[in-house]
């Protein structure tokens, strides 16, 4: 990010990782940023239909232009970086059976070149063991318009019926990885749908959280 050399086998300097915020105090169940450990009124409200989510970071301006370049610029290259900033800080849970890739529709992935969950997803199977990259398990129906823009429950109408998983999923325990965490509905509707193909538990592995609303 400063343009100088990193020093090591990873594009990013010391000066530079120390910039990046941890995702220290935050919700037990999505991760939320809070002001202390516990669980967010949402979480306790409603809870979602996955079990946690491991979000180690905070999404900022200095990871959000890491994240820009490895999605937008095609800078695959990037993975090995970001599963290195994931794996330093995350607690992941030693019992999951597969890493399940948040699928891109075709059209998207074609445009890209590459789904970026995809490689994270593959990196981080790499890393830990015992836990196998399953790529295919869950599928995207149809391309959803762009959520940026949306609010929380607009991207939950958008996202409705999204996936399909392609094959039983019978006692497994999945993590569906993804980059970033938002409202979290991408990730909702993932495990709602790996839940019904007999899923017992539904992590969420994501880089980072974007904190709430003018938190």
């Amino acid at each position: 990010m400063c343009q100088l050399p990193a020093h090591n086998r990873l594009p990013l300097c010391v000066g530079c990782r120390d910039e990046l915020p941890p995702n220290t105090l935050a919700c037990w169940r999505c991760a939320l940023p809070l002001p202390a450990s516990g669980l967010c009124p949402d979480c306790q409200r409603d809870p979602p239909a996955f079990d946690r989510v491991v979000a180690p970071w905070l999404y900022g301006e200095y990871l959000g232009y890491l994240i820009q370049r490895w999605k937008f610029a095609g800078e695959e290259d990037l993975t090995a970086l970001l599963a290195d900033l994931w794996l330093a800080r995350a607690t992941p849970d030693p019992g999951i059976d597969l890493l399940v890739p948040v699928p891109m529709h075709w059209r998207r992935r074609l445009a890209r070149g590459y789904n970026q969950a995809e490689l994270l997803a593959a990196q981080l199977a790499h890393a830990l063991p015992g836990a196998r990259l399953d790529s295919r398990r869950l599928a995207r129906n149809r391309a959803t318009p762009a959520q940026a823009a949306m609010d929380a429950r607009a991207r939950s109408r958008n996202l409705r019926g999204a996936f399909t998983a392609r094959r039983p999923c019978d006692n497994l325990r999945i993590a569906v990885v993804d980059d970033v965490l938002t409202t979290g509905a991408t990730a909702a509707e993932a495990a709602r749908t790996l839940r019904a193909a007999g899923a017992a538990h539904v992590e969420i592995w994501c880089l980072a959280r974007t904190p709430a609303p003018g938190g």
